[in-house]
């Protein structure tokens, strides 16, 4: 079966001399003032659109059925339009947040210790790890919906000590997540620019609507726990932004 968009009639992409060939079909007649207007179908009909564009849906299919549909077992069916580059910058990106989430784990191990017992700290942290875990996962899920690999890498070993002798481990735990929500920010930015490379609409909306938005939320809230802690120093004003940190989430988990 062909379906072909066409015009009935050839008229407006017919001379003058066309408008009224001869032919055996008449359709019926209209009189407009006391004149016969006879309107007919002219030979040889045009097949094309008058928009230039022919929609040919089973032939062409029928040409790219073993690329669209391809019949190879380990090959992936979901597959379309993701670029090889794109895949591997999906699976860089998984190993990002996963790093940055074995980190943040870290931290909540140090401030949960009970010769440090800022719990307030310790919650942030481990939530901030969950999150980051989240993102990995989301990441992995698109991967799969794409019809990508997910290749696990290595996780680097992070540091099991934070305190810092001029600045605390306080401010030295928030000024080191800064740094590792902006670098997960230019990781972000650099994915988005491998789907414009390839033209991959899809893996450049993903980025941008899942994440960048959140990414910027992120870095102002923690910009702001710095320049607190700057103010505070290393004295007693630690524990109570410590317990800040404990209502925060009070709240933010009673929502």
């Amino acid at each position: 079966m062909l379906l072909k968009a066409s015009p009935a009639l050839s008229i407006l992409n017919s001379g003058v001399g066309d408008l009224f060939p001869p032919s055996n079909v008449l359709f019926p007649s209209t009189t407009c003032r006391g004149s016969r207007l006879s309107v007919r179908a002219a030979k040889g009909t045009s097949t094309k659109s008058l928009t230039g564009v022919v929609f040919e849906p089973f032939e062409e299919v029928k040409k790219d059925m073993d690329l669209l549909v391809p019949t190879t077992p380990l090959t992936s069916l979901a597959r379309h339009k993701f670029s090889d580059e794109s895949e591997s910058a999906v699976n860089e990106q998984i190993n990002v947040e996963y790093n940055v989430s074995y980190i943040y784990h870290a931290l909540y191990a140090y401030f949960d210790r009970d010769n440090v017992g800022l719990k307030g700290f310790a919650n942030f942290f481990k939530d901030s790890s969950t999150e980051e875990r989240g993102h990995a996962e989301k990441f992995m899920e698109y991967q799969n919906k794409r019809g990508g690999r997910v290749k696990l890498q290595s996780i680097l070993m992070p540091f099991s000590e934070f305190d810092h002798e001029e600045k605390g481990d306080a401010l030295y735990a928030m000024e080191l997540a800064l740094s590792l929500e902006k670098l997960t920010n230019e990781k972000l930015l650099k994915l988005q620019s491998v789907g414009v490379k390839n033209n991959d609409v899809q893996l450049v909306d993903f980025v941008e609507s899942e994440f960048l938005g959140e990414q910027v939320e992120a870095i102002k809230k923690i910009s702001e726990y710095v320049a607190q802690l700057r103010r505070i120093g290393k004295g007693h004003g630690v524990w109570h932004f410590d317990q800040m940190l404990l209502d925060e989430q009070e709240l933010l988990h009673a929502g």
